[in-house]
């Protein structure tokens, strides 16, 4: 079977996952989707795993405007394929909150180069895009890897700055970052409360 069979069999299977409560659901937080079947995420992990690592496939169904096909994408995607520049290409191209995250939990955490990409994030005038990179750094930080010195200033002062966005989803992305960065030991918690602290807003 060839790639795009592939992803129009996939397809057609959402068709019987759909989950109109679901779907509403998400259309009434702002999620707006081309296509939106409601499919819950256990069900397309479960996919996932049965289709296994696929670089072109992941490749195919990114490229398509439907909900379930960008998440599936981020879940079957390898990481030690994917392309630093490929990964920009789906963060510009990534319009919501919730391909943003999924992509940062199924698959930017687990790039070779994640780290890298995180801070080159950070540094972005777009929303969505930081947000991956304070997802991915709290994973990091969550796994014990620890930033050099550069990595802690360049750290600190992106999160002071998103700590004070007026989206709230940057804001909270931010203060988790900050949260597990805090956890890698004594003089990281000191910084942190410190950092906090200088802006008047209290360490949670």
């Amino acid at each position: 079977m060839n790639i795009q069979e592939q992803v129009k069999e996939i397809k057609l299977s959402f068709r019987q996952m759909m989950d109109g409560q679901v779907a509403k659901s998400m259309r009434d937080k702002g999620a707006n989707y081309h296509l939106n079947w409601g499919a819950t995420l256990p069900r397309l992990r479960e996919m996932a795993d049965e289709i296994g690592e696929n670089y072109e496939l992941a490749i195919a169904l990114w490229k398509e405007n439907v909900r379930e096909c960008k998440i599936l994408a981020t879940m079957i995607m390898p990481p030690s394929k994917m392309l630093p520049e490929v990964a920009d290409i789906w963060m510009e191209q990534t319009d919501n909150l919730e391909i943003a995250e999924q992509a940062a939990f199924n698959l930017y955490q687990h790039l070779p180069f994640a780290a890298e990409k995180a801070y080159q994030w950070l540094a972005s005038p777009e929303d969505l895009t930081q947000l991956c990179g304070y997802h991915i750094l709290a994973r990091l930080f969550m796994n014990k890897q620890e930033p050099n010195e550069r990595g802690i200033n360049e750290f600190i002062d992106q999160a002071l700055a998103a700590l004070q966005s007026p989206y709230i989803p940057l804001r909270k992305a931010a203060m988790q970052a900050i949260i597990r960065f805090s956890e890698l030991g004594l003089m990281y918690q000191r910084l942190a409360h410190s950092a906090v602290n200088s802006i008047g807003l209290d360490f949670v």
